[in-house]
């Protein structure tokens, strides 16, 4: 039996020695990457413009998270097309651990109301963890007198297409909640998308617009000062900080039932990102979505901590994907 066994040659035992002594070397150099990442700045790019409700959720966040990492992770606003271009940008990045992507909602829609994306929203980002949920407000200008969600109602029906809406931008969750709103209520409000949600503010609160379905962390400012007029909430449950707002569902319109849309925000990475960095920065996220201070800045602005494992994540972003497909379809909702 002896004599039918091969032994390996001088030269090919040399080779498996210095296979074995890469392999080595390779996993020596993961180890001690892992055990000093991270060793630089981040930085955590958001798919909406400066001053945005998304953004303010994001920098919030991201002065936490740096806090609990050990490295600055600095905001990389890059707006346009509803997400997509700052979501492109996320997909096709360096999977090295250092780009963060502000993965929200309106990545979850997008698939929706476009037949061609640049990324696959599910299979091309490694998801860690959502951070923040909150609802969006149906608000209108003060200037035109209306102070439940029954009178708007009765103002649209009265005049089709005068009344506008301010959003920022086609197929954002500000737009697609007052779409689904439209059609509950039988009523034709102009969609008027901005390239950013502060845009939007102002001129709802100046007049120039009518309406809007913004998030909290935006619009509680202008609410607050008297500038905007809250008529419902987007949620199925009322808002800590406006009480007194009711939720769509308790106005008691048709098929708004089981109205609820509540905006989410979390952190995704390129896909093939090393699964030491994504616990790394899980693990950062937990800290600092349990910190007081983090508490304390999202309830001002109306925004709930959310955290999660990454396969609750992902479980919850396809979820949200199924959702969008049917709400998108059953309101006839497209891209404009």
């Amino acid at each position: 039996m002896l004599s039918m066994y091969r032994f390996p040659s001088y030269l090919q035992a040399c080779h498996i020695a210095h296979l074995f002594a890469c392999a080595m070397v390779t996993l020596t150099a993961t180890v001690i990457a892992a055990e000093t990442y991270p060793s630089k700045p981040g930085r955590l790019i958001v798919p909406s413009g400066a001053g945005s409700s998304s953004d303010i959720m994001a920098r919030i966040f991201a002065q936490r998270f740096s806090e609990a990492w050990g490295q600055p992770l600095v905001v990389d606003n890059r707006a346009g097309a509803a997400g997509i271009i700052g979501g492109e940008i996320a997909a096709r990045a360096t999977p090295d651990g250092y780009t963060l992507y502000n993965y929200g909602i309106s990545v979850s829609v997008q698939p929706a109301l476009h037949k061609k994306l640049p990324y696959n929203n599910l299979r091309d980002f490694t998801l860690v963890s959502s951070f923040a949920m909150t609802p969006n407000v149906l608000t209108t200008t003060p200037t035109i007198g209306i102070t439940t969600v029954q009178e708007l109602i009765t103002a649209a029906k009265a005049s089709p297409g005068k009344l506008k809406y301010a959003s920022n931008g086609v197929g954002g969750t500000p737009h697609l909640t007052m779409e689904l709103f439209k059609a509950a209520a039988g009523i034709d409000i102009v969609h008027v998308p901005y390239k950013n949600s502060a845009q939007g503010f102002t001129d709802v609160a100046g007049g120039q617009m009518q309406a809007c379905f913004f998030t909290m962390p935006g619009l509680l400012p202008f609410i607050k000062s008297g500038r905007m007029r809250a008529l419902a909430v987007s949620s199925t449950k009322r808002a800590e900080q406006l009480p007194s707002v009711p939720t769509i569902i308790e106005s008691g319109l048709p098929g708004t039932a089981d109205f609820d849309v509540t905006v989410w925000q979390g952190i995704a990475l390129p896909k093939g990102t090393p699964q030491a960095y994504v616990a790394n920065i899980h693990s950062a996220m937990m800290k600092a979505l349990a910190t007081p201070e983090l508490k304390q800045r999202f309830f001002e602005n109306g925004v709930t901590p959310t955290p999660m494992t990454p396969a609750e994540f992902a479980q919850f972003a396809i979820r949200e994907t199924a959702k969008w497909q049917k709400a998108v379809a059953a309101a006839g909702m497209k891209a404009e």
